[in-house]
């Protein structure tokens, strides 16, 4: 049987490594291209495309999927089935009808909830205590069609985008492991998805990355969680861009107390307390405009932190 496995981030590694290490036959990886990365604009291969590599695997790379051209070069592959982890784009119905047994995709969370390109960021950012894995069937919609296995993975109040990404990469990949025998042998039911329970999970705009002070501290808190260590939380300072990559988890009962939200009611090289729209925040680890990630403890002694100091606004 003849597999082609589609993925670009790290979260693919996994399913494809299992792919091999049980000895289906995958032909040919497809995976997003190259693409500027870091502050010198390096052009970086995708994990995915790495880890092919090193399989000995071919690797097709077309910028739209949806061109005559990519489906054609699918086609060729003469492809029984293709498989994907966090592709990046939407397959078009050309392509989703070459493999004889269809398309399926691992997708990060429990459909019909969390549809979309960022539903690992999205369920920590909501506050959810379980999210989880589930393998479709892909259909013309998004994350829209028939399912056929899903296993449930648990949120811990420590965890970040990052070891979610990590724990949920894993599970998947051992989902599929389970998954493929029997949907091989046809002796699986697909369950259509519920749309009347569907929620939808959209890539993080910077909007998303702003923290708003006004909210309760365990929503920022969550948020902060949620966007790290990708793209990272923000404020202003000063004017001046200032990023929050770690906070400590919100104890007590919050209060609203008597200052602004934004403002700093205590800083020491524990943490920066910052009031929130309903109890106080304290960051650990952060980033202001133009120098490294850093502990609030190696920053604040040459920081001349005002102690009327406000978080918010906007740029100078």
């Amino acid at each position: 049987m003849r597999i082609v496995f589609m993925g670009t981030p790290e979260f693919a590694v996994p399913s494809l490594r299992l792919l091999i290490e049980q000895g289906y036959n995958v032909v040919a990886a497809v995976s997003q291209p190259d693409r500027p990365k870091g502050r010198k604009r390096v052009l970086t291969p995708p994990p995915l495309k790495e880890a092919a590599l090193a399989f000995g695997l071919p690797v097709l790379q077309p910028e739209r999927m949806r061109s005559p051209e990519a489906v054609a070069a699918i086609a060729e592959l003469q492809p029984d089935l293709i498989v994907t982890a966090a592709y990046g784009q939407i397959l078009p119905k050309a392509l989703l009808d070459i493999p004889r047994l269809g398309c399926i995709n691992v997708h990060g969370s429990l459909l019909p909830r969390y549809r979309g390109g960022a539903p690992i960021q999205r369920s920590i950012i909501n506050g959810e205590s379980v999210t989880g894995v589930t393998i479709m069937y892909m259909a013309e919609g998004l994350d829209t069609g028939d399912m056929i296995s899903r296993v449930e993975v648990p949120i811990t109040d420590e965890d970040t985008s990052g070891t979610l990404f990590e724990k949920l990469s894993t599970a998947g990949a051992e989902l599929l492991g389970r998954t493929l025998p029997a949907l091989i042998a046809g002796e699986l039911e697909a369950e259509p998805q519920n749309n009347e329970l569907a929620t939808y999970a959209p890539n993080l705009t910077r909007e998303d990355e702003r923290i708003d002070w006004s909210k309760p501290a365990r929503s920022i808190y969550d948020q902060v969680r949620g966007l790290s260590p990708m793209a990272g939380a923000f404020t202003y300072l000063n004017g001046e861009v200032f990023k929050v990559w770690a906070c400590e988890k919100p104890g007590g009962k919050p209060g609203k107390g008597s200052a602004a939200p934004g403002t700093v009611v205590a800083a020491s090289t524990s943490g920066i307390d910052v009031q929130s729209g309903e109890g106080v925040l304290r960051l650990l680890e952060i980033q202001p405009a133009g120098k490294r990630v850093m502990s609030v403890a190696d920053w604040l002694p040459g920081a001349r932190l005002a102690s009327d100091a406000v978080f918010g606004g906007g740029e100078a």
